[in-house]
């Protein structure tokens, strides 16, 4: 039998590739093939701005005076056993970013601040690819806090704190959305403090170690505050450079020759970032490597000074700010306590789903073009169209029947001509006669 001619291949044809016999193109339709549903999307997003933080802040129910010590805390002791575990600079920028996502969007009352911190210093090892085990990590953290009992990475004691870091690695990286994308503004920064003193003589090089000395440490200080998470490295580093020129009271014509438009930033979103760094310094000094260095009153008068150069220049304290959005947004009701199941309370590897997600997977996508041209692919598939109409029908008129004539005609409602069908109205007496229904009444009728 000869084959089928529609499962035959192409086998003649003419110079440019194309013949009698060839296989026809692919229709418009066949180029993107209808798959399983999307599911849920997630874009992640690089920048956070300050109104849209404080609407997540207020979601989880954010109490600033104990949440702030909790940030606090949480990124010095990303410092200190990264310290110790001799780890570069950018593995902790990596580490302290996925603390503030994280914590943004889940309350202290369900995760412990030390389990995510030392979850978060774990997958920046593995993203910097700078690799320590989980139990390295907890050792570390464990020798630290205890320096007389100090420990191995192989003690039995790491294994269930273990097993719930990596559990809690999991949940991180659904949280960031896969997004590694992060900052390293100490880079840029040696590069902008070697261009701001190149080296001609021994009074400059002196002059630029002590310079750098300071940002350097502002720039670990920062990681303390929301700024990373806010703007980007440009920004930073510029910020850095300025507040350390006020600090130091020198070098201030050597920064404004660094023209802010050059390195792609704008003067409002530096400002912010300098007050940011200024509220940790005139809050929380003693928690801040460059806060104790200088006194509290010239931080103060430092403060002062940015604030009235905002008000003068007629910048807004927060970039971007939107006062109607600000009076529109829903009021957000606090969340609940944790409860004895929460993670922060179980040693247990499993680790507690709070992503509000009803129907399918939730899918991390990177461009935000392929994910509109896929929803809207997909969605005709999935949208319930209704169509209203109205109809007119006819509908008989049932008779009535035989049993209910007297109620229905206008002779007498007991009368049904000697047959006793149906019910009657009223109940008969012991006389008999059917009209005596008040005998025995006085006032009412006769005797």
């Amino acid at each position: 039998m000869a084959p089928n001619s529609a499962r035959e291949p192409a086998r003649a044809s003419n110079g440019n590739g194309t013949g009698a016999n060839a296989a026809p193109a692919p229709a418009s339709d066949d180029v993107l093939p209808i798959g399983p549903p999307s599911g849920l999307s997630s874009i992640p997003t690089q920048y956070i701005q300050e109104q849209s933080l404080r609407q997540m802040l207020k979601n989880i129910g954010y109490d600033e005076a104990r949440e702030d010590t909790y940030r606090l805390k949480g990124v010095q002791l990303i410092d200190t056993v990264r310290q110790s575990l001799q780890l570069p600079v950018k593995t902790f920028d990596t580490a302290a970013t996925y603390y503030h996502k994280f914590r943004i969007r889940f309350p202290s009352a369900e995760y412990n601040y030390e389990d995510v911190a030392l979850a978060s210093l774990f997958v920046a090892c593995k993203v910097e690819d700078t690799i320590k085990k989980s139990k390295e990590i907890l050792c570390a953290a464990h020798n630290l806090a205890n320096p007389g009992d100090n420990k191995t990475p192989d003690d039995k004691i790491f294994d269930a704190r273990s097993r719930f870091t990596v559990g809690l690695e999991r949940h991180i990286l659904e949280t960031i959305g896969f997004d590694f994308r992060v900052q390293y503004p100490q880079k840029l920064l040696i590069k902008m403090v070697k261009r701001m003193f190149p080296h001609n003589n021994t009074e400059t090089d002196s002059e630029g170690q002590q310079f750098l000395r300071v940002a350097y440490d502002m720039s670990i200080d920062l990681y303390k505050t929301f700024a990373p998470i806010k703007q980007p490295t440009f920004t930073l580093v510029t910020a850095i450079l300025e507040l350390t020129s006020l600090f130091l009271k020198a070098h201030k014509d050597k920064i404004r020759a660094l023209k802010e438009r050059a390195w792609h930033t704008e003067t409002g979103c530096v400002l912010e970032t300098m007050l940011d760094l200024m509220d940790l310094y005139t809050q929380f000094p003693k928690s801040t490597k460059v806060g104790p260095m200088f006194e509290i009153n010239k931080l103060m008068d430092v403060k002062i000074d940015l604030n009235k150069f905002v008000s003068k220049d007629r910048y807004q304290r927060y970039y971007g700010w939107c006062d109607r959005c600000a009076q529109e947004s829903p009021e957000a009701h606090p969340v609940t306590p944790g409860s004895a199941t929460s993670p922060a309370t179980n040693n247990s590897s499993s680790v507690k789903r709070t992503a509000k997600t009803n129907e399918g997977t939730l899918r991390f996508v990177f461009n935000a073009e392929n994910a509109r041209q896929e929803r809207e692919l997909v969605a005709e598939y999935f949208t319930d169209e209704y169509e209203e109409y109205e109809v007119e029908v006819e509908e008989p008129i049932r008779e009535s029947d035989g049993r209910h004539a007297g109620r229905s005609g206008g002779g007498h409602p007991h009368r049904n001509h000697g047959h006793e069908h149906g019910w009657s109205p009223y109940p008969r007496g012991r006389g008999g006669h059917h009209h005596d229904r008040h005998r025995g009444r006085k006032g009412h009728g006769h005797y």
